[in-house]
């Protein structure tokens, strides 16, 4: 699985709240399937992926960040 990256970065969202974003969510995913007993078969970082290109996530960046990569 190899996403376009331009298709995650809309909105011009920093390359590190991505990666960021991404991983917090996998956590949460192997954390909830583990309070349900659940076997994961696919990896998180997989569905963490996804649920963002679907746009069931939306990354919000502190204003910090979008002032330190000057797209404010």
């Amino acid at each position: 699985m190899n996403p376009d990256l331009r298709l995650l970065l809309r909105g011009n969202i920093s390359r590190y709240s991505l990666v960021t974003a991404t991983a917090k969510r996998a956590r949460e995913i192997v954390d909830e399937a583990a309070e349900a007993g659940e076997i994961m078969e696919e990896k998180p970082i997989s569905l963490a992926i996804d649920e963002l290109l679907s746009r069931e996530y939306r990354i919000v960046e502190p204003d910090e960040i979008r002032k330190k990569d000057g797209k404010d």
